[in-house]
C-alpha cells in the first residue's frame, strides 16, 4: 500500500529503480505508456528487433524524442535517458541495469533471456507468461541460486489472480477455485487465424486496419491462453489442475460462488483447491450480464457457522447455502499495470507472483490430424491449442509442452485431438529452452519423466 510513496523517496534521493525492457511490443508500449509518469523509475534501455519500431512506439506514447536519444548505454545511465538498440545481451549485462523485463511473447527467446540475466545478477520479470508455464518453476529456482528475483507480470491476470489468492490466505479464508474468464464455446479450440476474426466479433477488415495479430488472438480464443495462464496460478499457487481440463463453466461474477464448489455440493469442482475459467457464454452462444471474462476471481470458503454468519450479516454474495463467495477484479489492464511488479521487485524485493511448485502444464494437442514432415506451428496457430494437465499426467506420457511446440517437424500421424508426444515430433536438444524443461522434468517426477 506504500509502493508509490517508496518510489517517490527513490526519485528525491536521485536513485531510481533502473529498467531495461526486452520487446516494445503491445506488452512492452503500454509499459512505456506509463513509465515517464512513474516517479523514480528510469527505463534504461529499450531493447528490440526493430529499434526503428520501437522509437516509434515511444513516440505513439508521447514520449518526448530528446528522452530516448541516449547515444548508449552508458550515456543514459549517466544522462537519466533512455538508448534503444537490438543487442539484448548487452542490456542484460549492463551495470547499471536492475530489472529485465522480457516482453517479448516468443517462449523460447525468454528462457535465453531470462538465464542470461540471471547469470549477470539481474531480476526479471517475465511478461512472457508462455515461457513461464513450461520451465516457470526451473526458472524460479535459478533465480534464488543466483540470488535474483523471478517474477510473473502484474497487469497480466496470473499475476492478479495470486494477489486475490494472497489476499484470501492472508485473512484466513480456505480457497475452494481460483482463476480468470474468458469468451469460450467448445468450437473455439479448432480456431484458426484464418476463422478467428469472426467468432472474436470483428471483420477481417477491421482487424487489418487496427494492426491485430490474427495468431496472437487466436491463441486467447482457441483456449491456449487460458491454459497457460491457468498453469501459471497453480504452479504460483500450489493450487491444482483439473484431472481432464479446464470446464470453462458458463457464469456470471455472482454465479462463481455456486459454479466453484465441489460437485458433490453442486458446483462444477472434482475436489476443492483447483484453477478453473469461467465463461462469458451460455452454451447456446448467447451473452452473460455482469461477466467476468476480462478479470479474475477467488472463490473461498466460510467453514464455520460464525464466517458464514458473518457473510449474511454483510449481505454479500454467496452460493445458495451461504458457505462459499468470491472476490474479483473486473478488469485487468496488461502492460499499463506493470509498474507494480517494477515497484514490488525493485523496492521490496518481493516477486508478484511467482512458481513455487510444478502442478500444472499445458500440453500441445492437435487442432487436426497431423502428417509426418508437417510442422506444428505453436499457440494460436493451425496445428495445435494448449489444453491445461496435471503436471505429473503430462510428463508421465511424455507430452510436448505448448510453448515448445514452435517450428517441431512430426515424424509420425497424429490424430485429432490427441496430445503431441516427444516421440511424435523432431526436437532440436541444442536449445536451452528444450534441455531447461527436461531438466525440470527429471527433478520433479525423476524416473516418470520419459
Amino acid at each position: 500500500m506504500n509502493l508509490f510513496s517508496k518510489l517517490r523517496e527513490r526519485d528525491a534521493a536521485g536513485n531510481p529503480v533502473r529498467v531495461g525492457l526486452i520487446g516494445a511490443g503491445k506488452f512492452g508500449t503500454m509499459y512505456l505508456s506509463q513509465a515517464l509518469r512513474t516517479p523514480g523509475i528510469q527505463v534504461v534501455g529499450v531493447v528490440d528487433l526493430s529499434p526503428t519500431r520501437a522509437m516509434e512506439n515511444l513516440a505513439r506514447v508521447n514520449w518526448p524524442k530528446e528522452r530516448y536519444a541516449a547515444a548508449s548505454l552508458d550515456d543514459a545511465v549517466k544522462t537519466g535517458g533512455t538508448h534503444v538498440g537490438d543487442d539484448w545481451r548487452a542490456l542484460v549485462a549492463h551495470p547499471g541495469v536492475d530489472i529485465i523485463l522480457e516482453c517479448t511473447g516468443n517462449p523460447i527467446a525468454a528462457v535465453d533471456h531470462c538465464l542470461a540475466a540471471f547469470r549477470n545478477g539481474k531480476h526479471v520479470v517475465n511478461v512472457t507468461v508462455e515461457a513461464d508455464a513450461f520451465c516457470g518453476p526451473l526458472l524460479a529456482r535459478k533465480a534464488r541460486d543466483a540470488g535474483v528475483i523471478y517474477s510473473l507480470a502484474y497487469g497480466d491476470q496470473p499475476a492478479l489472480a495470486c494477489d486475490l489468492v494472497d489476499w484470501a490466505r492472508t485473512c484466513g479464508f480456505p480457497i475452494t477455485a481460483a482463476g480468470r474468464g474468458h469468451k469460450w464455446l467448445p468450437h473455439y479450440r479448432e480456431s484458426t487465424p484464418d476463422t478467428v476474426w469472426n467468432f472474436w466479433g470483428l471483420t477481417a477488415e477491421q482487424a487489418r486496419v487496427g494492426g491485430l495479430n490474427p495468431k496472437m488472438f487466436n491463441a486467447f480464443l482457441d483456449g491456449s491462453k487460458p491454459a497457460i495462464e491457468s498453469t501459471a496460478i497453480a504452479n504460483a499457487t500450489g493450487l491444482e489442475a483439473p484431472d481432464d481440463g479446464l470446464a470453462f463453466p458458463p457464469g456470471s461474477v455472482d454465479d462463481i460462488p455456486t459454479l466453484m464448489r465441489p460437485a458433490a455440493e453442486g458446483g462444477v469442482l472434482a475436489r476443492k483447491g483447483m484453477v478453473e475459467v469461467i465463461s462469458c457464454l451460455r452454451t447456446d452462444g448467447t451473452p452473460i450480464p455482469y461477466d467476468i471474462r476480462k478479470g479474475v476471481w477467488v472463490c473461498f470458503e466460510g467453514d464455520t457457522e460464525y464466517l458464514r454468519r458473518c457473510f449474511e450479516e454483510y449481505k454479500v454474495v454467496t452460493d445458495p447455502s451461504g458457505r462459499y463467495m468470491c472476490a474479483y477484479k473486473k478488469w485487468h489492464l496488461i502492460g499499463l499495470e506493470l509498474s507494480v511488479s517494477v515497484a514490488s521487485v525493485g523496492l521490496r524485493g518481493e516477486p508478484t507472483g511467482v512458481a513455487t511448485c510444478f502442478n500444472a502444464d499445458v500440453v500441445a494437442t492437435t487442432k487436426r490430424a497431423l502428417a509426418p514432415g508437417e510442422i506444428l506451428d505453436g499457440e494460436g496457430g493451425y496445428t495445435v491449442f494448449g489444453k491445461l494437465a496435471p503436471a505429473a499426467k503430462s510428463v508421465a506420457q511424455g507430452c510436448v509442452p505448448l510453448g515448445l511446440a514452435h517450428n517441431l517437424k512430426v515424424v509420425r500421424p497424429i490424430a485429432k485431438d490427441q496430445a503431441v508426444t516427444w516421440d511424435d515430433v523432431e526436437i532440436d536438444p541444442s536449445l536451452a529452452a528444450f534441455t531447461l524443461r527436461r531438466e525440470m522434468e527429471q527433478l520433479h517426477f525423476g524416473a516418470a519423466a520419459q
